[in-house]
């Protein structure tokens, strides 16, 4: 754990407790690696993760590890990368190919397989389904453990000729992994028929657990834009897709059709003044939801209110930033990110500059803002040059609703809270070994999407702009995009590169 020179001593002992995908000193970096999204699911037992490759990886709480945490001392469990009996240590559950890159023939336009979201989705039986989304198409997948049989030392009858021997052999391979896709016969056990003596059936190994998925449902061209927000509904049944423009409204047993509920493209396109950057549902009432806009407001909706919801219930917005303007303050005051408090009562928003925690009981001003890159404001013109100032950052919130983080530049995560030191916040470093160099991040692929319309203008203007030093740029290459907070303890989990960090309070 690497605190900056200046944090101040926080509420909080964060440590260290888990690392996946760590890298090696000086180890490149695939771009179809780089994680792309993270979400707990509501137990906390589950953490889904997304790559730019079209993977969905699924770690597991370790109950039985972690159940035996009490009989090692502080000494052994820092060994061991688990810190403190609180700990809740996740293992590799399982991972499969939920995208391919596709190309649509009619627009001329490349699809990328990047995950853009992974949710969970609650279910009254223990089942796991995950949805994820690409730019254009979403998917349902199911998740299920399942018993294999394993083969063990069978000893060819000498009545049984060869070829039957190689025979019988491939009838048990029943422990080869699940196919790319995904796609593996749920519930199913591979039965064998030309055993029959017991001594044969001896020779099995003991069942082993596995897990697979199987995609279930498929919903697609339901989008012009690229899709930058799924959310699922309290009630269970619903969920809802967002891109820059429109927001969809699903059942999730309906593939074939969807409601658009909100439709921001105006009559000509010339007249587009802001687009959609993020939607989530409110946690408990299945009739509200939010969305985020480019110009830094959060609309509220009622679904009960019309079939189109093109009128607000209620608009959150800084009354304070409308005061002097910049060339850059539309871009760096678009909200990238949003996320309900669990009590409904409060929602965290992110920008590129900051860290806003509104009520909505407040329309005209943010309860409190945690100043995040206001170190970068003089060098805003190097940062639109090197299209830094375009990233987004996702944000997250704590259960109890006291504590919130984000990240930074530098894989820096960036924590605050409610109490004391809050509006300082903590700052960790995303590194098992803080000592060592991180290596710098692979540069993504520039994507087409209707939110930088406005680049061209902007970079016809500022292209006599000089660009920064080397060293200034080469620390905006390493950063923390993605993260996520534990439903039930303080526990996050984030992402630099192709590594996800979890840090335990």
């Amino acid at each position: 754990m690497t605190l900056s020179p200046d944090s101040p001593p926080s509420s909080m002992d964060w440590k260290f407790s888990q690392v996946f995908g760590e890298r090696n000193p000086g180890e490149e970096v695939q771009d179809a690696d780089i994680i792309s999204a993270i979400e707990f699911d509501k137990t906390g037992d589950y953490l889904a993760v997304g790559d730019r490759g079209g993977r969905v990886v699924i770690f597991e709480r370790d109950t039985a590890k972690d159940s035996l945490l009490g009989d090692y001392s502080q000494k052994q469990l820092e060994q061991l990368d688990f810190v403190g009996k609180k700990s809740p240590p996740f293992r590799y559950k399982t991972e499969f190919q939920s995208h391919e890159p596709e190309f649509d023939y009619l627009k001329s336009l490349e699809i990328e397989e990047k995950i853009n979201k992974v949710k969970w989705c609650a279910t009254p039986n223990g089942s796991l389904f995950v949805l994820s989304t690409n730019d254009k198409t979403i998917k349902l997948w199911k998740v299920t453990d399942h018993k294999v049989k394993k083969v063990k030392d069978i000893k060819s009858s000498p009545l049984v000729s060869s070829e039957n021997a190689l025979l019988a052999e491939g009838s048990f391979a029943s422990g080869e992994t699940p196919p790319e896709n995904g796609n593996y016969l749920e519930g199913t056990e591979q039965k064998d028929s030309t055993l029959t003596s017991f001594e044969d059936q001896a020779r099995i190994a003991g069942l082993g657990d596995t897990a697979s998925a199987r995609c279930r449902k498929v919903y697609a061209h339901a989008h012009d834009f690229n899709i930058n927000s799924i959310s699922n509904n309290s009630d269970g049944e619903t969920f809802i897709s967002s891109d820059d423009l429109r927001i969809n409204l699903w059942n999730l047993e309906i593939s074939n059709q969807c409601f658009n509920i909100i439709d921001m493209k105006p009559p000509n396109m010339e007249d587009l003044t802001e687009v959609i950057t993020s939607a989530e549902f409110h946690p408990f009432h299945c009739n509200l939801l939010a969305y985020s806009s480019s110009r830094g407001f959060i609309r509220l909706v009622d679904m009960r209110q019309s079939a189109l919801c093109d009128h607000s219930a209620r608009i959150l917005q800084d009354g304070e930033s409308n005061g002097s303007k910049s060339f850059f303050s539309e871009i760096v005051a678009s909200i990238s990110d949003i996320k309900f408090a669990s009590d409904g009562r409060n929602i965290l928003s992110r920008d590129y500059m900051n860290l806003k925690l509104w009520d909505l009981r407040m329309e005209n001003s943010p309860v409190a803002i945690y100043k995040i890159h206001e170190h970068l404001r003089p060098k805003l013109c190097d940062l639109y040059t090197n299209d830094s100032i375009f990233d987004k950052f996702s944000c997250c919130i704590s259960g109890d609703g006291l504590n919130f983080a984000t990240g930074s530049y530098s894989n820096y995560l960036r924590i605050f809270s409610s109490g004391v030191g809050g509006a300082e916040g903590l700052t960790l470093e995303a590194s098992k070994n803080p000592s060592r160099k991180l290596p710098l991040q692979a540069s993504s692929r520039r994507r087409s999407s209707i939110s930088n319309l406005t680049r061209g203008f902007y970079r016809q203007a500022q292209d006599s702009v000089s660009t920064g030093g080397a060293e200034f740029s080469s620390n905006l290459k390493s950063k923390l995009q993605h993260m996520a907070w534990h439903p039930k303890t303080n526990l996050i989990a984030c992402a630099t590169a192709n590594s996800l960090f979890l840090y335990q309070a």
